[in-house]
């Protein structure tokens, strides 16, 4: 099968279209022929072993666990384990592989339990591959700061994949939607719920005088300062992405002297989790954003525009079938 490859750490060139040895499945996973994939953060920063501390878990000189990447994807069962109950050859279904990576493949093989499930009919393969890194992350941090309806929740990078998804779900949840993005996504910000939008390029959100119950930055660029001048005493500042320095030595600052809590990690879902947006996509409450699709082929070009951090929402990876 075809997949796309990459035998050192670089630049988006070092991904190379090769012919892989296709996956079979053990007894209690499934096989899916992938349609469509994302580039997310996590597979640029791995492909770069950006930060470095990556590359004491996939291979100091060059990377050794994991060859192919790719964490999230939708497509259709091609056969499944003699222990699988739930799925059968056919089904369209939708998930991720998770920090095992490998979906940028014709085929990847994932187990029947955790990150997988049928995909929602209203929505096509593009939109569904989405919904695991943006949605699960938004979904996962929006609950650690123990969202409530009527707080007041500022969204920094509101118009990438967690931002997009974080919009929809504060919105849901009940919540007054401040989202900070460039002026050129002012319009989608606005049309996925949110009450306000801020234009980073000309705007200071914190010498605006507002203070949020919730401060959450999907980009790691609100500024631990700032966001803890714009936040309730208690509140939540919430860290998908960030600096150790705000992480780790921010949080106990914060946590010492009771201005706050901060929030970061890895997110993390199972079925629960995906069962829940799923439900929101299906009566169409929660809908992903898609800026660019790029075939396989062109897997450099698609990490090359990802990396540079101007897009909105989501890139799709698209899986020809020969």
């Amino acid at each position: 099968m075809k997949a796309a490859v990459y035998r050192r750490y670089g630049p988006p060139d070092v991904l190379q279209i090769e012919d892989v040895e296709e996956p079979v499945p053990k007894d209690n996973e499934v096989l899916v022929r992938i349609v469509a994939t994302t580039v997310c953060a996590a597979d640029w920063r791995l492909r770069k072993a950006d930060p470095f501390f990556i590359r004491f878990m996939n291979g100091l000189w060059r990377p050794k666990k994991i060859p192919t990447l790719g964490m999230e994807f939708a497509g259709k069962v091609e056969s499944v384990g003699k222990a699988v109950t739930h799925f059968a050859i056919g089904d369209e279904v939708f998930g991720a592989t998770g920090f095992k990576f490998g979906a940028y493949a014709e085929y990847v093989c994932v187990p029947e339990g955790r990150t997988l499930a049928i995909k929602p009919d209203n929505i096509t393969h593009e939109e569904a591959a989405a919904v695991w890194f943006g949605g699960i992350s938004a979904l996962h941090f929006l609950r650690k700061a123990k969202i409530q309806a009527g707080q007041k929740v500022l969204i920094y990078g509101a118009s990438g994949s967690v931002g997009t998804f974080a919009v929809q779900l504060a919105k849901h949840f009940g919540a007054q939607v401040t989202g900070v993005c460039s002026a050129a996504n002012l319009d989608l910000v606005k049309s996925l719920g949110a009450d306000e939008v801020i234009d980073y390029t000309r705007d200071d959100f914190s010498k605006a005088g507002r203070i949020y119950d919730i401060v959450l930055d999907t980009v790691g660029k609100s500024g631990f300062r700032r966001s803890m001048k714009s936040l309730k005493r208690g509140g939540f500042y919430v860290l998908v992405a960030g600096s150790l320095w705000s992480s780790w030595f921010g949080g106990m600052w914060a946590a010492a002297t009771g201005a706050g809590k901060v929030v970061s990690g890895i997110a993390s879902g199972g079925p629960e989790a995906q069962t829940f947006l799923k439900g929101l996509i299906e009566v169409g409450k929660l809908r992903t954003v898609i800026d660019r699709c790029y075939p396989l082929e062109q897997i450099a070009e698609a990490h090359r525009y990802v990396e540079a951090g101007h897009k909105k929402g989501n890139v799709i990876v698209n899986i020809p079938r020969r």
